[in-house]
């Protein structure tokens, strides 16, 4: 296989996930940027955490609502955990890497407030203590994640969304991950000014 071939056919894995993902994706993105928009109204903000690539999504889609998507709109309150280094080493250090997303959500997570959850394996030890810290924090909770969903999976309660990527591929799962992130802020953006 060349090069040209192997670049090929990461195009077309990455192509037929996101086919596959489209039918089993669209009704639970839908929910969360409905479940999102409504949050946002009521004063709630969005608090974001993942590990690696998915550090870099959660930072990604509070980009995108602290600024804007691909319309001209006011900022939207939402705050990734990921960015402190200050705050994560410390906390990593005194206590537990564990706990480095879990100590943020009992401080700056209120009532009404959500968490989007992103774990490309539903395995993240960090992720599951921040989502145990949301329940009791009553901050609902959004969690992206692939494989079978992992532990996450069954910690969900019947008002937390789970947007499940249908892949055992780490880069796949995040290629959808990604998109997932662009559709929401989309979805959102159209409740909040309607259509184009």
């Amino acid at each position: 296989m060349t090069l040209k071939d192997l670049t090929q056919q990461y195009f077309q894995d990455s192509i037929q996930t996101k086919m596959q993902a489209m039918e089993t994706l669209a009704d639970p993105i839908v929910s969360a940027a409905e479940y999102i928009v409504n949050r946002l109204m009521q004063g709630s903000k969005i608090l974001s955490c993942g590990n690696g690539g998915s550090a870099a999504d959660a930072q990604h889609f509070s980009s995108e609502m602290l600024n804007r998507f691909e319309r001209e709109r006011p900022g939207l309150p939402a705050i990734a955990l990921t960015t402190d280094t200050s705050t994560l080493t410390s906390i990593a250090n005194d206590y537990s890497y564990e706990e480095i997303f879990a100590k943020q959500v009992r401080a700056l997570g209120h009532p009404g407030d959500l968490l989007l959850a992103i774990s490309t394996s539903g395995t993240s030890a960090n992720i599951i203590t921040a989502i145990e810290a949301a329940h009791e924090q009553d901050v609902g909770i959004i969690a992206l994640t692939g494989k079978d969903g992992g532990p996450i999976h069954s910690m969900l309660n019947d008002t937390d969304i789970e947007i499940k990527v249908p892949s055992s591929s780490t880069a796949r799962i995040q290629e959808v991950h990604l998109l997932t992130i662009h559709c929401l802020c989309a979805l959102i953006d159209t409740q909040l000014l309607g259509s184009e």
